[in-house]
């Protein structure tokens, strides 16, 4: 059990690049959600390598305005390792792991792996190192429209009478908007400086424009293959 309520504490998970043919080599994307605010943060690399994916992570955790505290993965081998668990314990980060075969340990990962992953850049197989870089390209440009612009209900309160379930949510708003409301303190002045000059000057309609570009980039190397 951790808190929920507390930005920190994230889910973790990757999502596979194999467009359909798992065999051979094929890319990841390792999606990291923190569960209070609805942040999102997500790098593709090479494998589900245990070096790799510990160095996709420490890209992820700078990258995020405020301290991880905590992450919650499931239980493949790319996360169960000594590397990953050298990392946590080296930043002084609480690391724990869902039950085996419930997914619904890993919801706000899986809700993001298809709303930011999948809706980003579809089901095709990336495996090219001009695949890798545009999807590199794409990841930062996704984070401020996600988290800076588009608004995002959270679960507050669900109810069960039988066999109906009633599902409570609280007012849609952005994760910069519910950071900045309900957990100001723990920006540090640089990043709240950062922020607020990202918020107040990013040209929506180019941001659009150069996601678009690449995901049309990415299409037709699909396509080609």
């Amino acid at each position: 059990e951790w808190n929920e309520y507390e930005p920190g504490f994230g889910q973790i998970d990757l999502v596979g690049h194999e467009g359909g043919d798992n065999n051979g080599e094929f890319f990841f994307t390792l999606n990291t959600t923190d569960i209070a605010t609805g942040w999102t943060e997500a790098v593709t690399v090479r494998s589900k390598g245990e070096r790799i994916v510990a160095a996709g992570l420490e890209q992820l955790w700078l990258r995020f305005p405020f301290h991880i505290a905590g992450i919650h993965s499931d239980n493949g081998a790319e996360f169960i390792n000594h590397h990953l668990a050298r990392w946590c314990h080296t930043r002084k980060i609480t690391f724990t792991r869902g039950r085996a075969s419930n997914k619904n340990d890993q919801a706000h990962a899986e809700q993001k792996n298809w709303s930011v992953v999948r809706r980003s850049v579809g089901y095709f197989r990336y495996d090219t190192g001009r695949e890798l870089d545009l999807l590199n390209q794409l990841w930062p440009l996704a984070s401020v429209q996600v988290n800076l612009f588009l608004p995002q209900q959270k679960l507050v309160a669900k109810t069960r009478t039988g066999a109906i379930v009633r599902k409570r949510h609280d007012t849609a708003t952005t994760p910069l908007a519910r950071l900045l409301t309900r957990h100001a303190d723990l920006l540090d002045p640089h990043d709240l400086q950062r922020l607020d000059s990202l918020l107040q000057t990013t040209d929506l309609l180019g941001l659009r424009h150069k996601i678009v570009d690449i995901q049309a980039n990415l299409i037709e190397l699909a396509r080609r293959r």
